[in-house]
């Protein structure tokens, strides 16, 4: 029998101001990293003002983490020190591993109209902090899609879900923390049990309306601009309110590591971060 998740914590976003003055909402960064393991930070951005988005993220590093950067709307463009380049439209998503070292852009190709997504930075493990950067631009296309038989529809960004007898494979799966990342789309007053590893971490962050998280000993609401984070059980189970509601599931396994955060580089040591800022200075992140 499955073991609905209770919601342990609920978390507002804050405004906050990035790269060359974008305005976003920091839903949660930078403290008690540990609550959130695997996940390091979730950013959300959405304007349809220029002057929010315009200066966008010039060239800066990253060491030892993965960064997830999903497009709704708007046109991103991404570039880094090695030539590469990658634009991101509508539905779009870019997964970067940093690794030992990359340095690289984000900047908007337009000049007006809405920009609007989110940037999650995962964590890796000790024995990945080093490895050649990498990444991959996936297209719309590329992360499957279902209807949901209540209503709704469900898109599967990284992971695998069996739901309503198929079996779903994201353009992501595997790696230390085997992440789960869904993007969930619900009409009004409609429920959906979605499982989920009882060995992962849990979040929910609701960016459109708000739905009821039925847990096994309790009902609690999250409304827009809130996340959630989740205690223990294999599977969640949601209702979307009058308005209906869009949000992101996520899950990964926690690595149970020391989390030293400085800026854009994170890893294991005080020592480690000491080294990746001497790298960077002396041209040598990326060698």
């Amino acid at each position: 029998m499955s073991q609905y998740r209770d919601l342990t914590e609920v978390v507002v976003g804050q405004p906050a101001s990035d790269g060359a003055g974008v305005r976003l909402t920091r839903v949660f960064g930078g403290r008690d990293a540990a609550r959130f393991d695997p996940f390091l930070m979730l950013d959300e951005f959405d304007s349809d003002s220029a002057e929010d988005y315009i200066g966008g993220f010039p060239s800066h590093p990253h060491r030892g983490f993965e960064t997830v950067t999903y497009m709704l709307e708007g046109r991103m463009l991404h570039e880094d020190h090695l030539g590469n380049q990658g634009l991101l439209g509508p539905g779009d998503v870019q997964w970067m591993t940093a690794g030992r070292g990359i340095i690289h852009s984000e900047m908007p190709q337009q000049d007006h109209g809405t920009m609007r997504g989110f940037q999650l930075w995962l964590n890796l493990p000790a024995a990945d902090k080093m490895q050649p950067a990498h990444y991959r631009d996936l297209p719309a296309t590329a992360m499957p899609e279902c209807e949901l038989s209540g209503g709704g529809q469900l898109k599967l960004i990284a992971g695998r879900l069996e739901h309503q007898g198929q079996s779903l494979t994201g353009p992501i799966t595997g790696g230390a923390t085997e992440p789960l990342y869904i993007d969930l789309q619900l009409p009004e007053n409609t429920r959906v049990t979605l499982p989920v590893p009882a060995t992962h971490r849990v979040l929910s962050y609701v960016y459109e309306g708000n739905v009821t998280v039925h847990g096994a000993a309790r009902a609690a609401n999250l409304r827009k601009g809130q996340l959630g984070r989740y205690g223990e059980g294999d599977s969640v189970r949601l209702e979307a309110g009058q308005a209906g509601a869009r949000l992101l599931l996520l899950a990964g396994r926690p690595i149970g590591e020391p989390i030293v955060q400085y800026g854009p580089f994170v890893m294991n040591t005080e020592a480690e971060i000491h080294q990746a800022i001497k790298d960077y200075q002396l041209g040598q992140l990326t060698a």
